[in-house]
This record gives C-alpha cells, sequence and structure tokens, in this order.
C-alpha cells in the first residue's frame, strides 16, 4: 500500500478512536489513556535502555492510585504538577546544553521517565475531571489545537520557512512555520471559544490556552527528538504505521500539559 495511504488511515483510525472513547465515557476515555500509557511507557524503556518490568510497574501503579481513583484535591494535583514540572526544566536544560544530554544513570532515567512520561498522563486523565463533572471538550479541545498547530506550522513552514528552529535537533522546523502555526492557531482558538461545547473558557481564557499549549508542544516536540537522536532512532515506535509510536503522537501533549494543567488549576481555583 502507498505510504501516504498508509499513514493517512493510521491517523485517521487514531484520530476517530481517541474521540470515540473520550466522548462515548469516563470508562472509555481512562481505558484508552491507560493503554496509551503503558504503550508510552514501553517506548521510552527502549530508547533510553531502561528496564521495562520496573517501569511498567510504576505506570500501573500510577494510572490505579491516581487515575482510577481520581483524587483531584489541589495539593495533591499541585504536588503532581510540581514534579513534572521539575522533569520538563532538566529536560529543557538538556536540550539547550551543548554537547551530549544521553543520561546514563537507571536512577535519573527512572526520575524521567515518571515525570516525562507517567505524571504527565496521569495529569491528562485528570484534566477533565478538575470541575468534578466529567468535561470531554477541554481534552478534545487541547488535541484539536494540537491538530491544528501541526498542520498551520507544516503548511506555513513549507511554504515560506527559511531560518531554521533548532536545526540541531530538528532540521525540518523553522521560526516562520512556528510563528505561522502559532498565529492561525490562536486564531482558531477564537473561533473554539464561539462554539457552544467549549464556553467553559471565555475566549481569551482559550487563547491564552493555545498559546502555552504550543510554545511548550513545541519544545516538547523537540525534547522527544532529542531522546531518538540519543537513541539513533527514527521512531519511538511502530504501533501506528506511518506516524511511529504513542510517544510521537502525544510527545507535544505530554510536555505541554503540565504547564496548561496548572494553568486551568488557577483559573479554577481564582474563580
Amino acid at each position: 500500500m502507498n505510504e501516504s495511504i498508509t499513514r493517512a488511515l493510521s491517523g485517521i483510525v487514531y484520530i476517530v478512536l481517541l474521540l470515540a472513547a473520550t466522548l462515548y465515557s469516563p470508562t472509555s476515555f481512562l481505558a484508552l489513556f491507560g493503554v496509551f500509557l503503558v504503550i508510552a511507557v514501553i517506548e521510552f524503556c527502549r530508547l533510553t535502555n531502561l528496564n521495562k518490568t520496573s517501569a511498567i510497574i510504576i505506570a500501573i501503579a500510577g494510572f490505579v492510585l491516581f487515575g482510577i481513583r481520581l483524587n483531584n484535591n489541589f495539593t495533591s494535583n499541585l504536588l503532581l504538577n510540581l514534579g513534572a514540572l521539575f522533569i520538563a526544566v532538566s529536560l529543557l536544560f538538556d536540550l539547550f546544553k551543548k554537547g551530549s544530554a544521553t543520561t546514563r544513570d537507571n536512577t535519573a532515567k527512572l526520575a524521567r521517565l515518571i515525570g516525562y512520561v507517567v505524571i504527565p498522563f496521569l495529569l491528562i486523565i485528570k484534566l477533565p475531571f478538575l470541575q468534578n463533572d466529567y468535561n470531554p471538550f477541554i481534552i478534545i479541545g487541547t488535541f484539536i489545537l494540537i491538530w491544528a498547530n501541526d498542520t498551520f506550522a507544516y503548511i506555513v513552514g513549507k511554504s515560506i520557512g527559511k531560518r531554521k528552529l533548532f536545526e540541531r535537533i530538528s532540521p525540518k522546523k523553522t521560526i516562520e512555520g512556528f510563528i505561522g502555526g502559532m498565529i492561525f492557531t490562536i486564531a482558531f482558538a477564537y473561533i473554539l471559544g464561539q462554539s457552544d461545547y467549549f464556553m467553559f473558557f471565555t475566549t481569551w481564557q482559550w487563547m491564552t490556552f493555545t498559546a502555552i499549549l504550543v510554545i511548550f508542544g513545541t519544545l516538547g516536540d523537540l525534547v522527544e527528538s532529542q531522546l531518538k537522536r540519543n537513541a539513533g532512532v527514527k521512531d519511538s515506535g511502530n504501533i501506528m504505521p506511518g506516524h511511529g509510536g504513542i510517544l510521537d503522537r502525544l510527545d507535544s501533549v505530554l510536555f505541554a500539559i503540565p504547564f496548561i494543567f496548572l494553568y486551568y488549576q488557577i483559573l479554577n481555583y481564582v474563580s
């Protein structure tokens, strides 16, 4: 089968599965992202040569304790948020540091697994429950905006992109693509904010949410590219033909979620 057709079909199946599971019920949403979590942990272990058994046990324990039980008090959420933010900052430090950024110590790898993969998945799972009632449209809105940014950044970058954004890690990304993606996605967020389904945020709140998502989502894409470069592989996995692995599909959301989760918590706390 033609590679483009394979990629398109694989992408459609992924989008339909994600939307259907998220909209159908809280149980199907939890089940899907629980499966995604385990696959992402396995992929991270392959990239970093970390023992899969202990990593999967930690991921499942975290999912059971913080995902299924959905202990959504402000303090526990804040502690999870701070843990993920700490690891995010350390990954950014490695990203901008010249020279090799390979982590060889197993304890450090395990800490990064927890802060970069496990906790962000838990925050994604908690996000639609922050106001107690299940709100699937915060998840749907987040992914729509990520997909919009990927699309617009690619189109603008392909059309007028000349200056490289971070050539050492991702030679194809351009500054023009990043700025174009940001502008068009914020405009898209404005339109999103007019829909009845998404009016739990004001239009300005959606636009701010989108700016945070695009900035840290782009950084997350670069961080995962560096992990793959260090591992000497093109994709984190092969579960999605033409697209790679779960980490390849969720790298932007996983890195951005601690920042947008904190933003959402602040909005709820203030209101």
